[in-house]
């Protein structure tokens, strides 16, 4: 239900974006606000407190933001407060940043290695993304997880890669299962 909640509204956002051709004026302004509320958990408690009432949320968000975000921007959050959708804040940013990235043609790649990858291995991983789908850049995101074993997993949209020695033993596994079953 959240996912869908959050597509619904991140949609309604990006046409709005989209509609008045301010993709990447509204895309500066949803990181830098996701940077205030990463920055000030309180003020998201605070939004999504039930015995605050939904007038004084709207004043506080006009104080706090007012002349510093877009009317647009400062209107969507108001409608977020009405409709009680303000807890699905971040899922909402999250889909709308990813729907501009993809008109921008930028696709976002997480990889999971199971040992620090050096600055040459992470640009041949890059290239090689880049060669084998559409994007025209690629926005890396590199963690470690030394559970992996070895080899790799990369996550693009909910596309998934796994190519870590860990699943390739946990299938083999399965497999031997399977035949001593079958036996």
């Amino acid at each position: 239900m959240a996912k869908l909640v959050s597509k619904t509204y991140g949609e309604a956002l990006f046409e709005l974006a989209a509609e008045e051709g301010r993709e990447e004026t509204f895309l500066e302004e949803v990181m830098a606000f996701k940077s205030i509320l990463a920055q000030n958990p309180d003020f998201g408690r605070l939004m999504n407190h039930p015995k605050i009432l939904k007038e004084r949320k709207e004043e506080v968000i006009d104080q706090v933001f007012k002349g510093k975000i877009s009317d647009e921007l400062t209107g969507f959050l108001h409608l977020l407060i009405n409709k009680d959708r303000y807890g699905e804040i971040e899922g909402i940013l999250e889909y709308f940043i990813e729907q501009v990235k993809k008109l921008k043609g930028i696709g976002i790649a997480y990889v999971v290695t199971a040992i620090p990858l050096g600055e040459a291995k992470r640009k041949e991983i890059e290239d090689k993304l880049l060669a084998t789908t559409s994007f025209k850049k690629m926005e890396m995101h590199f963690d470690v997880d030394g559970s992996l074993i070895g080899g790799m997993v990369i996550r693009i949209g909910d596309r998934v890669v796994d190519g870590s020695v860990s699943s390739r033993l946990q299938k083999m596994q399965r497999q031997m299962l399977k035949t001593r079953i079958e036996s």
